[in-house]
């Protein structure tokens, strides 16, 4: 009988009150035990947690892959991002002999798959962290225009971009 330990994992706070991340990795894992293994299963543990995942040091990940080591169980998760958008934790996880763990959306990943798919989370993972860096700069940019508008009032702003325009 195949033993395994459910991680879940969402980024935000929001995320995890609203549940439906949670829920949505939750059916994809239910999905991969239902219809993907050929014998009888049993699960012994599961772990959820709201974290970055380009975090290295989760607390609720360590302690699902010690359940794994210590009761020789599987770890399963929904989505490769959801075990770790850091390519290199990824590779130690998939060169570590003392734990195998099993992607639900990808039931017949080999390693070279899991790498290719482990490069596009830490890609997508920098595209979070630009959008981010930029939306927090525009609303800077924004309150800043904001407050010379209370200041100088908005006919002098105007007057102001006029004149940075001509030169």
């Amino acid at each position: 009988m195949q033993k395994f330990v459910k991680y879940y994992r969402v980024s935000t706070r929001s995320q995890g009150q609203s549940g439906l991340g949670i829920e949505a990795q939750q059916r994809d894992v239910q999905l991969y035990l239902d219809n993907y293994l050929n014998e009888e299963h049993e699960v012994i543990a599961t772990y959820t947690e709201i974290d970055s995942g380009s975090k290295e040091n989760r607390i609720e990940l360590s302690k699902a892959i010690e359940c794994c080591k210590k009761h020789n169980a599987k770890l399963i998760v929904s989505k490769v991002d959801r075990l770790s958008r850091d390519l290199h934790q990824l590779s130690g996880f998939m060169k570590d002999k003392k734990l195998e763990f099993r992607v639900a959306s990808l039931p017949n990943a080999d390693k070279p798959m899991l790498y290719l798919y482990g490069m596009m989370a830490e890609m997508e993972r920098d595209f979070i962290s630009k959008r981010t860096k930029d939306a927090l700069a525009s609303a800077k940019a924004k309150s800043v225009e904001l407050s010379l508008i209370k200041k100088l009032g908005m006919m002098q702003l105007r007057k102001i971009q006029m004149i940075e325009q001509r030169l």
